[in-house]
Formats: C-alpha cells, sequence, structure tokens
C-alpha cells in the first residue's frame, strides 16, 4: 500500500506557530533528514533543552488531534506490525512500511498514535516497535531461548533449520503460534544473534558471523571449499563471498595474512590447506622427517613418497631428493629410510 507520507505530516504541521513548526520538523528530520536533539535546537533559539521540549509536545499535541482523520494509515500499520507477530525492529519496520523514502514521516506518523510503542535499544536488544508491550516481553524470552540453545550447541542454522529446531519452545515462551516471519522478526530485534554473508545465523560473537580481517575471510573461505587453494583462489572467494563489502582482497595481502597465520599451512607452490585438517607445517624435509619418527620403524621411498604427498603438493622426485640429505635420513640394509639419530 502507498501512501504520501510527506503530504500527510505536512498537513499535520499547517496551521502551527512557524517556530513550533521547525522544532518538530527538526527533531523528527523531516526536512533535513537528520533528526536533531533538544540541545542543538535550543542553542540555536538561544533557549533551553526543557523550553525545546515543550514546545515540541505542544505541537506533537496537535498534530495527534489531527492525524485521527488518517485511520487507514494507522490501520495499515498496525496489521504490518501484526504480520511480523507485534514487533520489528525499528529500521526494518521502517523500511516495511515506505522503503527507503521518508522514514523519517513513517517515524513521525508512528510517534503520535499510541497503538505503538517505541522500546529503546539496551545492551541486549535493538531499538523496536510494538503495539503489544506483552509482545515485547514474549519475544524477548523467546529469544533468550534461542540464544542459549545456540551458545550450547555452536552450530550455524539457516531460518529453516532454526525455526523448525526451535518452533514449539518459543511458541511456549510466546505464548502465541509461531511461524517464520514472526520467529525472524524476534530474531532481528537480538543484538547477540545475527546472519552471516551466506544468511545462516549464530552468535556475533562467531569467527563465522563476524570474521575479523582478511586472515578470518580466507579461513571461511578454505573452510567452505574443504580443499587446499592457490592464494589467488583464496582471494577471488573472498571477494565472492563478501561481494557487499567495499575493500577487494589484494592478493599480497591475502598472500601475507597467509604466511603468518599458524592456522593455514603451505602444502605446494602458493597452495595453502588448514592445519586442523591434519596438515602440518614446514617445508618437504621436515615432513619427511616427521613422517619418519612418527612411523617409528624404516620405511620404503614408495612409502614415505605415499605418506608426504598427502601433505605437501609435491612431484614425487622432490620427496626423493629431500630424502637423500644425509645429514637427516638414513637408508638401511633393505633399502629403507629411517632418522638419523644424534
Amino acid at each position: 500500500m502507498e501512501y504520501n507520507y510527506k503530504k500527510i505530516s505536512e498537513s499535520l504541521l499547517k496551521g502551527l506557530p512557524p517556530r513550533t513548526t521547525n522544532v518538530v520538523e527538526r527533531r523528527f528530520g523531516l526536512k533535513s533528514g537528520e533528526r536533531e536533539t533538544l540541545e542543538a535546537i535550543g542553542q540555536s533559539y538561544g533557549i533551553t533543552r526543557e523550553r525545546v521540549r515543550q514546545i515540541e509536545e505542544e505541537g506533537l499535541k496537535s498534530c495527534r488531534e489531527k492525524s485521527q482523520k488518517y485511520g487507514d494509515v494507522f490501520k495499515y500499520f498496525r496489521e504490518t506490525l501484526k504480520g511480523f507477530g507485534e514487533i520489528k525492529k525499528e529500521g526494518a519496520l521502517l523500511s516495511a512500511l515506505g522503503g527507503e523514502k521518508n522514514q523519517n514521516q513513517i517515524y513521525f506518523l508512528l510517534f503520535l498514535n499510541d497503538d505503538f510503542k517505541r522500546i529503546q535499544e539496551d545492551g541486549n536488544f535493538h531499538t523496536l516497535w510494538t503495539n503489544s508491550q506483552e509482545s515485547s516481553k514474549s519475544a524477548r524470552k523467546a529469544v533468550e531461548l534461542i540464544l542459549n540453545k545456540l551458545k550450547s550447541e555452536k552450530v550455524l542454522l539457516d531460518l529453516d533449520k532454526l525455526f523448525n529446531a526451535n518452533k514449539s519452545e518459543t511458541e511456549k515462551a510466546a505464548a502465541k503460534k509461531m511461524n517464520k516471519e514472526f520467529f525472524a522478526s524476534y530474531l532481528e530485534i537480538s543484538k547477540d544473534i545475527q546472519q552471516n554473508h551466506e544468511g545462516q545465523y549464530g552468535l556475533k560473537s562467531w569467527l563465522e558471523i563476524n570474521p575479523k580481517g582478511i586472515k578470518d575471510k580466507a579461513y571461511l573461505v578454505l573452510k567452505k571449499e574443504q580443499k587446499p587453494l592457490h592464494f589467488s583462489e583464496v582471494a577471488s572467494g573472498i571477494d565472492a563471498a563478501f561481494a557487499s563489502s567495499k575493500r577487494k582482497a589484494h592478493l599480497a595481502t591475502v598472500h601475507n595474512e597467509l604466511i603468518k597465520d599458524q592456522r593455514f599451512v603451505l602444502v605446494g607452490r602458493g597452495m595453502y590447506a588448514l592445519k586442523e585438517w591434519g596438515y602440518f607445517p614446514g617445508i618437504v624435509k621436515d615432513v619427511i622427517y616427521k613422517v619418519l619418527k612418527e612411523s617409528q620403524v624404516p620405511m620404503t621411498k614408495e612409502e614415505i613418497t605415499e605418506k608426504v604427498m598427502k601433505q605437501r603438493l609435491v612431484k614425487p622426485n622432490t620427496v626423493l631428493l629431500n630424502l637423500q640429505d644425509k645429514n637427516l635420513f638414513v637408508k638401511n640394509e633393505s633399502g629403507k629410510y629411517q632418522v638419523r639419530e644424534a
């Protein structure tokens, strides 16, 4: 449904004293787009912030009386909010009611009607609007329940899976039938539960939700691919996965982060894998040494080559060449290799 919110707001302010109109417009950003504080407006007029507040309230009282003739607009607001489970994060509600245009005018109209309550953000929840204080309390209970489950299970989930896993319990907490729209609206008000670039939900403290810089993004790209990648492929993967970021992943930066971070292991020329996959750091000679040490019995060159090539993307001849280091390795009478003891 489309309404001319700008025109409606102007009609409500019509007839007010010029200063009153100016104060209300500035407080709600109806002309400039920026909402101003009582303090800032008071300084421009040379009056106290309390006097500005009184002028504002006088203007709002008149606007509230006039707004009664726009019952269809407020009915639309109520129905929209009901579709979200009677609760919605402020920015998301303003967008739902009017897109990106005239959001300050919509905010102004919501403010005029006593059916709608604005609940200011706190440490755990974003600023939200509701037309039921009970729904607000229930939503917070449901969010706490979901938050605790995510903390204990430590698994990323998309909306469908998270909803299905928590539907019955959130219905009890919210004391109402739950659908995905309600559920998503509840999640949205939480500061602790967030979505990642793939739309999966988790805790804001998780690396998968809020990666810190190139190194974490590189880790996520490799973890998703589940195979070693060249650093140029990692850079391309970062750009593709985090397309909303204005900064491109420069090859040199990516390569430098992969070299420095112990989570990554160089397994070939420019090829990196995750240490958690069982790869261990070092050059080919180091890998051979570790393979022989862990074996505890002499090994043939074929056995060594097979083991090393699971750790490094190199040619068999590279392994054989490194086996010739007589300071580290010795071949016994049967042609098998072992670590040279000090």
